[in-house]
């Protein structure tokens, strides 16, 4: 195999998979990345898979004789990144070490030379694929907003495997995502531009950490970008241009969150999102010094939303901002990081608060725009 590329390519892309490279990888060949030339299309496509997430990208390059191999990932990507911007020659080559017989690859950019023992393709695992699967097409926007509008609701503890990944609902021309750890509720619904065919729904989890990945490589590209996506109860696949994701499902039985949303609402308010925000912020500094609850306070007479926290031997603070209220004055307390975390990935410039009681379930919904429900749950005011 012998090619030339840019450093500038090579390190991007370098950077882009090794994301899939384990820490502390189960077989030798997973801490390598699997690079392979075609010198009829003068291709280099790069893969990193853990055996859960699997992370390809390709670029172009001149290819004077195509072959594959799998290079140290760490060791590649930091010499890569460190080389002056130009050309890069990659050369294999077999050669008998000290140690005895072993694969050598031989970096040459204009100012020295590099060797790194190498591993052979044929040990490298090949990514999962999907079989007789019509894809699904969506538009990098619409995913993108799906997962803005969902990952930050998964669960951290990993004793509830199925809550860490967000729950992929495939109907006839939409496409649902749903996350709940358990305390909050985020559920977003996107177009699906390729029906599905025949009556029915999909429905897969897929664990967080790879769609925190897709999320990343996606904010690189256009938003009318088509994306694939295949589905499996064992397996997913996101494709589009010259990448490709794909991951494990999560096992287990994701919970019925539909069923958590109510239908009716006592109250409702409408209020300005970042200037909520931006009050919830500042009483958090005193929220963080006890218990991280904020209360709020909600007056029909004077249109008014009041946001409190009462921090024992450390002070108190209080601001008010103005509110269309329907509905009986309540008071109500949430866990500060839950509201601020919802109203971070509510994407408008107004948003509506829909209460019952004060200790059940509240909704928050954007004003116009992306169909998204966020649902936090009360906690208990001990006077």
């Amino acid at each position: 195999m012998k090619l030339l590329c840019s450093q500038s390519d090579l390190s991007t892309n370098l950077s882009l998979v090794s994301r899939a490279v384990p820490s502390r990888p189960n077989h030798p060949v997973l801490a390598n990345i699997l690079l392979q030339a075609d010198a009829a299309t003068n291709q280099v496509s790069l893969t990193a898979f853990d055996l859960s997430l699997g992370i390809r990208t390709s670029f172009s390059a001149e290819v004077w004789q195509g072959g594959a191999i799998a290079l140290p990932a760490k060791l590649l990507l930091d010499i890569t990144s460190r080389l002056p911007e130009g050309e890069i020659t990659l050369d294999d080559e077999a050669s008998v070490a000290s140690t005895g017989e072993g694969l050598i690859v031989t970096l040459t950019p204009k100012s020295g030379c590099y060797q790194l023992r190498a591993m052979s393709a044929e040990d490298f695992p090949e990514l999962p694929i999907i079989e007789d699967a019509e894809p699904i097409h969506l538009t990098a926007a619409a995913l993108i907003e799906g997962l803005r509008g969902s990952l930050f609701a998964t669960s951290a503890d990993e004793t509830k495997q199925v809550l860490t990944g967000v729950h992929l609902s495939v109907k006839q021309d939409t496409l649902e995502f749903g996350a709940t750890d358990g305390h909050r509720l985020a559920v977003v619904e996107t177009t699906n531009e390729s029906p599905l065919g025949g009556s029915g729904e999909l429905e897969v989890t897929v664990p967080s950490k790879a769609l925190r990945e897709l999320e990343r490589m996606l904010a690189h590209h256009a938003a009318d970008d088509a994306i694939a996506l295949y589905l499996d109860q064992g397996q997913v696949i996101f494709e589009w241009q010259n990448q490709r994701l794909t991951s494990r499902t999560l096992e287990g039985q994701y919970p019925a969150y539909r069923q958590l949303i109510p239908r009716q609402f006592e109250r409702q308010i409408t209020v300005d999102r970042k200037q909520f925000l931006s009050t919830l912020e500042r009483i958090a500094v005193l929220a963080d010094q006890k218990n991280n609850i904020v209360k709020l306070t909600i007056d029909h007479a004077s249109q008014e939303l009041t946001l409190s926290c009462e921090a024992q031997e450390m002070g108190s603070g209080r601001e008010s901002m103005p509110a269309e209220i329907s509905g009986e004055d309540i008071e109500i307390a949430f866990n500060v990081k839950y509201l601020m975390e919802g109203l971070k990935a509510l994407p408008s410039s107004e948003i509506q608060m829909h209460i019952n009681q004060n200790l059940t379930p509240v909704i928050f919904t954007p004003l116009g725009g992306l169909k998204m429900t966020y649902l936090a749950m009360p906690v208990q005011l001990r006077s």
